[in-house]
């Protein structure tokens, strides 16, 4: 038609020399953002905060979680004892008190007498007091060539009677601080009894319901591990409860024959301390008997300090490898390591269960790897156990 023109622009369309939307303007302008900038954006920030809030929760539930953890490692060192008296036909919730009840009073005796001891040697420090000044005051003069007397300490402590009220209110502060720790350790241990009684009683319940959101393949995995950590734990408390048996026997025997005042007691905290305390504990076991004895007989302590150090050979040369072989299977430096990262990442708790967590984990990995038979070189190896001179075989060889 006249005064049209098909092929002519229209206002809004582009033409074919004019610049793309998002190009900047011929005068210099900014170019517009793209449309997924700030949609970008959001979604980073609101990534950052939800990091930050995970961080923030984390840190103020630590210590329930360590507490969960705790209750999760006991739980699994109790249920072997609780499903051998569930098979019996006892119902669990009744087999798990029962557990509770022998393990709750084995503990109370425990610290009943390192109690009974604690306050007897206090009391004794207490009452020779007196007699203990005044050797100390006459060695004082002998020794620096002074004058002192017990009348004049008490003069100079009256003089200071400011200071002595400073100290005091300290004191007291430092008794009340101890107090609510002790409270706190207290309500925190009723925490773990209860969590680990439920993870105890309710264990079979529990894993049916964590496996029952799980695909089959990841059912398998989560049982295989549940299984050897309960294999693991269960073996470890076992082996030390009577490796520590054992030695609460022996450790008696020689106490009560050389007349050391509680030797049940002392044995008690022998036998305990030197299995169930990792890494140290040998040290502060023995350390406890040889200062009792030292009150007395000098003599007797070092027979305690003789005894100590030839049964710690013994159980790590004889018992230990007999009772351990068929429970818990790890290397030393491996159980080591294993309490000294325990200890940086929990402290004590970290450090007195690492060892059941590192027998799981070595145990869990090991069912995975595939081993192969070592492939004997043709000339003399570094890796062969046998002595110079012999083949893996133990036949000696020609030079």
């Amino acid at each position: 038609m006249a005064g049209t023109d098909s092929d002519s622009p229209t206002p809004d369309s582009p033409t074919p020399d004019s610049p793309p939307p998002d190009a900047p303007t011929p005068g210099g302008g900014a170019a517009r953002l793209p449309r997924w900038l700030p949609r970008a954006m959001l979604v980073g920030l609101l990534l950052v905060g939800l990091f930050e809030l995970a961080s923030w929760a984390f840190l103020r539930l630590t210590d329930f979680l360590t507490t969960l953890l705790v209750s999760f490692v006991l739980s699994l060192a109790m249920e072997p004892a609780v499903d051998r008296m569930a098979a019996r036909g006892m119902r669990r919730g009744l087999a798990t008190f029962l557990v509770f009840l022998v393990a709750g009073v084995l503990c109370a005796g425990f610290v009943a007498a390192m109690g009974t001891l604690l306050v007897d040697q206090v009391s004794q420090v207490v009452s020779r007091l007196p007699h203990l000044l005044d050797r100390l005051i006459d060695w004082v003069n002998r020794t620096f060539h002074q004058d002192y007397s017990v009348a004049q300490l008490q003069r100079s402590v009256l003089s200071n009677a400011d200071d002595l009220e400073t100290y005091a209110q300290k004191a007291a502060n430092n008794i009340w601080g101890f107090s609510s720790s002790i409270l706190g350790g207290v309500f925190q241990l009723f925490t773990i009894a209860l969590f680990t009684f439920y993870f105890t009683a309710d264990g079979p319940r529990l894993r049916r319901a964590l496996c029952s959101v799980l695909p089959p393949a990841r059912q398998t995995e989560v049982l295989r591990a549940w299984e050897i950590g309960i294999e693991k734990t269960g073996g470890y408390l076992y082996s030390r409860a009577l490796l520590a048996v054992v030695s609460t026997a022996a450790h008696f025997a020689l106490l009560a024959l050389l007349g050391i005042p509680y030797a049940a007691a002392l044995a008690v905290w022998v036998g305990a301390v030197s299995q169930f305390v990792p890494t140290v504990g040998t040290y502060l076991a023995g350390a406890l008997p040889v200062l009792v004895a030292l009150t007395g007989d000098p003599v007797n302590a070092l027979w305690i300090l003789l005894f100590v150090i030839a049964y710690q050979q013994v159980e790590n040369y004889l018992l230990q490898p007999r009772i351990t072989a068929r429970t818990v299977e790890i290397h030393p430096a491996v159980a080591f390591g294993a309490v000294i990262a325990g200890a940086a990442l929990l402290g004590a708790v970290g450090a007195l269960i690492a060892i059941p967590v590192a027998a799981t984990l070595q145990g869990f990995v090991g069912s995975y790897i595939r081993r192969y038979d070592l492939v004997e070189p043709a000339g003399p190896s570094r890796w062969r156990s046998t002595p110079d001179g012999a083949d893996p075989g133990g036949r000696p060889t020609s030079a």
